[in-house]
């Protein structure tokens, strides 16, 4: 449920209506807007629908959402959201162009790659420090030692860093580092580790699950967003179909989809959805199309020598081209970074 205050509510009246959400074991969340301030209430709606609390001083409207995800609707925040990594802007018109490799390997490497992606446009460096793999004998990153090149490389470069978080112990660790955490596709239901980050003011990239729905990620989202972190990105990267010929199915619509659904800002990974470096820049440029807030793409100096996810990674000149056609499109839509 929302309850929309009147303007020029005081500062009493408001007190009094977060003291009576409170006396009915709710749980509020404030928005504050230049010309409207609405309160979120988060818990059983029939305990509020009994109550006349559009009687109570100051409020305006109280307005039910029948929507699980409450905090993420289109309704409790008719503009787009903003979310700040770093110096760089997502949404509301503001594209997050994410790149780098999908391990950190060494200092070495990624000192060249993000010396080449940040020439070509990208403004936030990416690179694994912990990697889920499916198979355990597979590289599974470099830990805290790779936290601390990426670290370096980003001040070294200019750019806010993302790196993946998957275990809720590791999240003290990581905060120390990066920019933004990073939740994979596999750990998009991991609960604990969403109320985590959740307790975090760090930004939060939160990549749909391979089998889940539209309203699944949005669910996912709202428990980052019930913890009190509204710093949440979306990021479509491809659910499992039937099809064979690519690593995954690239849901574009899904931009559109969630666009209408939530105020939150919505990213594509062409890079995971098609496992294909010649379908990632066509897929790239459809994303910005669709009305996407960003691209993530995978981009290394030497693919065939890559520790993880070589055969899916764009070389640096390739990014370069891809970098020039997205600048196009960004201008034809409006769209800036």
């Amino acid at each position: 449920m929302i309850i929309v205050l009147k303007p020029g509510t005081t500062d009493a009246e408001f007190d009094h209506v977060i003291e009576r959400i409170h006396q009915l074991g709710l749980k509020p969340h404030i928005s504050k807007g230049e010309h409207r301030t609405i309160i979120g209430v988060i818990g059983d709606e029939s305990k509020m629908q009994a109550q006349p609390l559009q009687a109570i001083a100051g409020v305006e409207q109280v307005l039910p959402i029948m929507k699980p995800f409450k905090l993420a609707s289109r309704e409790f925040a008719k503009k787009d959201t903003i979310v700040e990594v770093g110096k760089v802007k997502v949404g509301g018109g503001h594209l997050a162009m994410i790149a780098g490799p999908c391990a950190v390997e060494s200092r070495e490497i990624l000192d060249e790659i993000a010396g080449s992606i940040k020439k070509s446009g990208a403004n936030i460096l990416r690179g694994g420090a912990f990697k889920p793999r499916t198979s355990p004998y597979s590289f599974q990153g470099l830990g805290e030692d790779g936290l601390k090149i990426l670290r370096e490389i980003g001040d070294k470069h200019d750019m806010p860093v993302v790196t993946e978080v998957m275990d809720p112990r590791q999240v003290p660790l990581i905060e120390r580092y990066t920019d933004m955490f990073q939740i994979g596709a596999r750990n998009m239901q991991n609960f604990d580790l969403l109320k985590e980050v959740g307790q975090s003011q760090k930004p939060v990239l939160l990549k749909r699950g391979m089998s889940a729905t539209v309203k699944d990620l949005l669910m996912s989202a709202e428990y980052v967003l019930a913890e009190g972190n509204p710093n949440v990105v979306l990021c479509e990267r491809g659910v499992r179909s039937f099809e064979d010929s690519r690593r995954n199915m690239l849901d574009m619509s899904a931009v559109p989809n969630v666009k209408g659904m939530s105020h939150l800002p919505i990213i594509v990974d062409p890079s995971h959805a098609t496992g294909r470096p010649d379908l990632i820049p066509s897929m790239a440029y459809a994303s910005v199309a669709a009305g996407a807030d960003g691209v993530h793409i995978e981009v290394h100096s030497c693919p065939e020598k890559a520790l993880s996810d070589g055969p899916q990674a764009l070389l640096p000149p390739k990014y370069a081209e891809v970098m020039k056609q997205i600048r196009k499109l960004a201008e034809m839509f409006g769209k800036k970074y």
